[in-house]
This record gives structure tokens, C-alpha cells and sequence, in this order.
């Protein structure tokens, strides 16, 4: 499951829709509005085999990495959201499910710098060209 935070705009939403991509947002499909950083922690805990994104920094933290989800922080634009998110989706070693599970990231135009459960160093990705 694909879940963005309410600090993306619904925009970004529609056009990731209109991709194909199937999304849920905090606060419209899944959770309340207004929710707490520790709270949608627990959410994604509850769901399981979630991709979160959000571009609250505050989620790339190396503590916050769990197998039952995926953090990934948007170090871009809001009105580049959507086409980051994608991107992530389809670099290939984030694609799948099994490769993102575990794993905290945080995503900038040069690359996606990431902490993996368990590693004791963080790990850094350009895009493919």
C-alpha cells in the first residue's frame, strides 16, 4: 500500500491517479487529519507493507526503520512530489515491496540516500539516467 501524508497536496494525489498509481491519503482514505508523527507511526504499524511518503524530515531517522513499512521523505519541491514518488517506484532497487521493506529514505534531485534495519551506515543511490 502506497500512503501519502497530508502535507502533500492533492494534486500531487490526482496526478499519481491518474498515473496509476494506487494512493491513499492521511487524513482522506486512511487515518485523521491532523495526525501526530508517533501516531502515524502506529498506523503504519497496524497496516503492514506500507511505502510512506512524506516531506517531514523528521521521519529520516534511523530508528524509524521497520519491516512492516517504508519511510520515505520527500527532499523536494511539493509540485515535484508526485513525479518523485514515481521515480522511487521505479528505481530499480526500491520497485518492489521487498526491496523498499525496512528501510528509511530520503529522496533529493541527485539521488535517494536511505537507512536499512540492522546497517550501521547509511547508503546512497544516484538516479538512473
Amino acid at each position: 500500500m502506497i500512503v501519502l501524508d497530508e502535507n502533500l497536496p492533492d494534486h500531487q494525489r490526482q496526478l499519481l491517479r491518474s498515473w496509476r498509481v494506487p494512493v491513499r491519503q492521511v487524513g482522506l482514505d486512511i487515518g485523521k487529519k491532523g495526525m501526530g508523527d508517533t501516531t502515524v507511526i502506529s498506523l503504519l504499524h497496524r497496516h503492514g507493507s506500507v511505502t510512506f511518503f512524506t516531506r517531514d524530515t523528521d521521519y529520516f531517522d534511523k530508528r524509524l526503520c521497520h519491516l512492516r513499512y517504508c519511510l520515505v521523505c520527500l527532499g523536494v519541491e511539493r509540485s515535484e512530489a508526485a513525479s518523485f514518488v514515481r521515480r522511487v517506484l521505479r528505481h530499480p532497487a526500491f520497485c518492489t515491496w521487498a526491496r523498499r521493506k525496512g528501510r528509511v529514505l530520503f529522496v533529493t534531485h541527485t539521488g535517494i540516500r536511505w537507512w536499512r534495519l540492522g546497517s550501521t551506515e547509511e547508503e546512497f543511490a544516484r538516479w538512473m539516467t
